[in-house]
């Protein structure tokens, strides 16, 4: 994190009703059913997002029912997304559920998408 910058947690038993704005990096382990724009976003496995997701990087591992834009986006194995994914640098995980187009950002795309090898396949 560069110096200066704040983290803030978005807890397991915590619902928001609304959108969030925030300069902030971003955990979010409960419900958000609303808009969310911040620099850095990390979801929780368990954490649900209703509306639509526009960070610098984030990187899913719940379920979203909405749009991502992102310049760095990460599709975690446990992710379930149902929404268009707009990104510069996509990585995904196997195992991830995506329900939607993906598309690079108007600009460009910096890097191909990426995939992952589970944990299983790494082992062998």
């Amino acid at each position: 994190m560069a110096s200066g910058s704040t983290f803030s947690v978005i807890g397991a038993d915590v619902v928001i009703t609304g959108n969030i704005s925030a300069t902030a990096d971003l955990h979010i382990d409960g419900t958000v059913e609303g808009d969310i724009t911040c620099a850095s976003l990390v979801q929780g496995e368990k954490s649900e997002i209703r509306g639509a997701i526009t960070a610098e990087s984030a990187r899913m591992a719940g379920t979203v029912n909405g749009s991502i834009t992102a310049r760095e986006l990460v599709i975690l194995k446990s992710a379930r997304i149902e929404g268009d994914v707009h990104y510069d640098a996509l990585t995904i995980e196997q195992g991830a559920q995506v329900d939607g187009r993906f598309a690079p950002n108007a600009r460009q795309a910096v890097k191909p998408v990426q995939a992952v090898p589970s944990s299983i396949e790494a082992a062998e």
